[in-house]
């Protein structure tokens, strides 16, 4: 099945939708509010923003303190201090039990780039020519229709160094496959791409389609041999006729950085391919340094 960028896009957005219950409180104020099917949380503290993720919008908040459930939900962060870690659905220990991430139980200032790719507009080989120049190494999580529209760029990524992960074959709701057959081919499909192009086998890293998952998901994953990543920091640059300026770019991505963080980006934006390259550059001035999902991993 391809997907289309109109899919493509229309499955980011779709997750808006979801219902969620309100929770966060910061001292005296009450953030988050539940109206129909709209889950966009109005936040009135910068600090306390949170990123409900790729997919459902960031600078709203679905984290949740109850940990990990059997429900399916969206990923979630809640940012309460600049830089330091946000607070997610679950703790790094939680994740640890399903071989998960979303960012490093550390203080080294280690920063892991990661990119979604669910088709490709002309923007990754800026953004690629911007990772050679700092020596950043990036794990870019591909939906099966890249890999059969993109071969040469695809294996540009992995001669440079950079890792392709697992964003599924068509890019479904994953919580909503109850099987483990069902599942695993929407792993395969990719795997079998990357493999009949490249003639290695596929690093088996996964990211859930719009970062919707469960712990069932999160059991098969594992069983199947992948680690999960979700992220620490994202922000909105996935709307093509409404991409982000440089300065809401840097007010979020410079601000929210932290030690161990997973940085996730999407290589369709053409704010992210301008900006990649001053963007490491002020990341290298506070202090940071990259390092490849593997790193995180021991893989």
């Amino acid at each position: 099945m391809k997907v289309s960028p109109g899919k493509y896009a229309a499955s980011l957005i779709s997750s808006i939708l979801r219902p969620k219950l309100p929770w966060i409180f910061v001292g005296a104020f009450l953030f988050g509010a539940c109206a129909g099917q709209l889950s966009t949380w109005i936040v009135s503290s910068q600090k306390s923003e949170g990123t409900a993720g790729e997919y459902s919008g960031t600078d709203v908040s679905s984290a949740s303190s109850a940990g990990l459930s059997m429900e399916s939900q969206s990923w979630g962060l809640s940012f309460q201090q600049d830089g330091q870690r946000p607070a997610g659905n679950a703790t790094p220990e939680e994740l640890k039990q399903y071989d998960a991430y979303y960012a490093s139980d550390t203080q080294d200032k280690v920063l892991y780039i990661t990119f979604d790719a669910g088709y490709e507009n002309g923007n990754t080989p800026a953004i690629l020519e911007a990772l050679k120049k700092h020596s950043a190494p990036a794990a870019f999580f591909v939906v099966g229709n890249f890999i059969e529209d993109n071969p040469d760029l695809v294996k540009r990524i992995v001669s440079e160094g950079h890792t392709i992960g697992n964003h599924t074959m068509t890019h479904p709701d994953m919580s909503g496959i109850s099987t483990l057959e069902s599942f695993r081919q929407e792993l395969k499909g990719v795997e079998t791409l990357y493999e009949e192009l490249t003639g290695e086998p596929m690093t088996k890293f996964y990211r859930p389609p719009r970062g919707v998952y469960s712990t069932e998901n999160l059991s098969m994953a594992k069983e199947l041999g992948y680690s999960t990543f979700f992220w620490s920091l994202a922000y909105v640059d996935w709307i093509q006729d409404q991409q982000p300026t440089k300065e809401e770019a840097f007010s979020k991505l410079l601000t929210r950085v932290h030690p161990g963080c997973i940085v996730l980006l999407h290589s369709t934006s053409s704010t992210n391919a301008a900006i990649l390259d001053e963007l490491l550059t002020k990341w290298e001035d506070m202090g940071y340094h990259f390092a490849s999902l593997n790193e995180l991993t021991g893989a």
